[in-house]
């Protein structure tokens, strides 16, 4: 038995929209053919997770590249990105609806995510989704990012609920981890780990596939 739901915590990036192979893609570029890490793909997945600068610095070392080496080549990533993935943009089935039994049962939402507001704000307007979400933070709005609990529980101040009240939606490890920290449930979607992967999360209420699954019915009772 959870308390009752007062709030729903997104995360964006695999959690909305699936579209972590295609940062995937753009990451392996940008790390291999563009600056020479030597990395295989699967080490490249490794490291996908918190601000673009993090991860530069911890493939490369702190410090190793340039402030405005990690910034000319963060721009481009997220340029890129936007360009190949723009064609296949869209939610991830079934959370339209759950978005609108939401609003209409009075639980209020907002994007927790590593992502920054370039490419929040890409998948909110094309998609006409802004108006669901009472409050939005990004990379630019967190000092600490996952597995740090800040964008969670910002998000909930923001809302004014209390974190306990939160469900949150996440699709990576570092995420869950974020929302145990921040003393949230979480609600898992397998677009890009296994359900193995959240082994050691004891706050993961279940796993789905897609928002049809009729599970999701137990966050609104």
């Amino acid at each position: 038995m959870i308390q009752k739901t007062k709030a729903f915590l997104f995360d964006l990036n695999g959690t909305m929209i699936d579209d972590m192979g295609f940062h995937l893609k753009v990451w392996n570029k940008i790390l291999n053919d563009d600056l020479k890490a030597g990395l295989t793909l699967d080490q490249v997945k490794q490291q996908m997770y918190g601000k673009n600068h993090e991860l530069l610095d911890r493939v490369f070392g702190i410090g190793t590249l340039s402030e405005e080496t990690i910034r000319i080549y963060s721009e481009k990533k997220e340029a890129l990105y936007q360009e190949i993935y723009r064609p296949h943009l869209e939610l991830i089935p079934g959370l339209g609806g759950l978005f609108q039994r939401a609003e209409h049962a009075g639980i209020s939402m907002a994007i927790g995510s590593a992502a920054n507001n370039f490419n929040i704000d890409f998948v909110l307007d094309i998609l006409d989704i802004r108006k669901y979400f009472k409050a939005i933070v990004g990379a630019e709005n967190v000092v600490q990012s996952k597995p740090d609990p800040e964008v969670f529980l910002k998000g909930a101040e923001l809302l004014g609920v209390e974190p306990e009240s939160c469900i949150v939606f996440e699709d990576v490890p570092k995420g869950a981890e974020a929302a145990l920290n921040a003393g949230m449930k979480a609600v898992i979607i397998t677009t890009t780990h296994a359900e193995e992967e959240f082994a050691h999360y004891q706050n993961v209420l279940f796993f789905i596939k897609d928002y049809n699954d009729p599970r999701l019915e137990e966050l609104f009772s």
